[in-house]
């Protein structure tokens, strides 16, 4: 792994994130156009909004490094309230690192300091009688039985994953998932994606009366359809409202070989 990808994928993920809650465009383009003339006006800062959507498709949609300049991250973190890039890195921490400092943490609590140790409590608390046993013996029965069986976190430490905070994509839809899972592809949860963005895969669904609702993506002269704005997930393109042409070319005339 590259020096600060982590971190460059984070700034991009938080640049993102306060665009889209500074503005009221819902689209993926219409976010980054509204950020390109944020960073004009407020703050001095050139950068287009392909340029950004590069960033974005490289660092987070394909999860690959991207060379962006030492300005322009210095820049971007300025957007987001800090000094430079060095100073965002400084205080930044992923859920992944949090996670495994808090789990190294509980496993250092339980191996070398266990909670409770019941011929010392008894020994040093015999004062207590009756009650002091009663008390003992109702906290192990109740771990036992109340303790979650299928909620472990993979490696079984016993730490709860409450809720779904990343999503992947199945091919048709995004599906949500636990960010401890192995599986490849997870990226951080939008609801909004996961609510509204599916594939089209019958495209006699498509018609003059829906059609200027959909997306579409071509690429290596295969094209795809989507319910909602975006990336496509597969090739980390920009997607593009179907126009008329589109609509009377691919769904009304002879469909290309690969779509059914």
């Amino acid at each position: 792994m590259s020096k600060f990808l982590l971190q460059k994928r984070k700034l991009i993920e938080d640049v993102f994130e306060k665009a889209s809650s500074e503005t009221t465009e819902s689209s993926f383009s219409g976010i980054l156009k509204s950020l390109e003339r944020t960073l004009l006006d407020d703050f001095k800062i050139t950068l287009s909004y392909k340029t950004f959507e590069s960033y974005y498709n490289s660092l987070i949609q394909r999860d690959e490094d991207y060379n962006i300049k030492p300005l322009i991250l210095d820049e971007l973190s300025i957007y987001l309230g800090y000094n430079n890039f060095k100073e965002y890195c400084a205080e930044w921490k992923t859920i992944e690192y949090s996670i495994k400092e808090s789990i190294s943490n509980v496993v250092i609590n339980v191996i070398n300091k266990p909670i409770l140790k019941m011929p010392e409590f008894l020994t040093k608390q015999s004062n207590l009688g009756f009650l002091g046993v009663l008390l003992c013996v109702s906290l192990l029965v109740g771990k036992h039985f109340f303790q979650p069986k299928n909620e472990f976190s993979s490696e079984g430490l016993g730490i709860l994953d409450h809720s779904k905070q990343c999503m992947y994509w199945n091919g048709k839809e995004y599906l949500p998932e636990y960010c401890n899972k192995t599986k490849t592809g997870l990226i951080a949860i939008d609801l909004k994606l996961v609510d509204n963005f599916k594939k089209v895969e019958r495209l006699d669904t498509i018609t003059r009366d829906n059609y200027e609702s959909l997306w579409y993506s071509k690429y290596r002269n295969k094209v795809e359809f989507f319910t909602a704005d975006g990336i496509n997930p597969e090739n980390g393109k920009a997607l593009n409202k179907v126009s008329k042409r589109i609509f009377e070319k691919y769904i009304e005339g002879q469909p290309i070989p690969h779509l059914k």
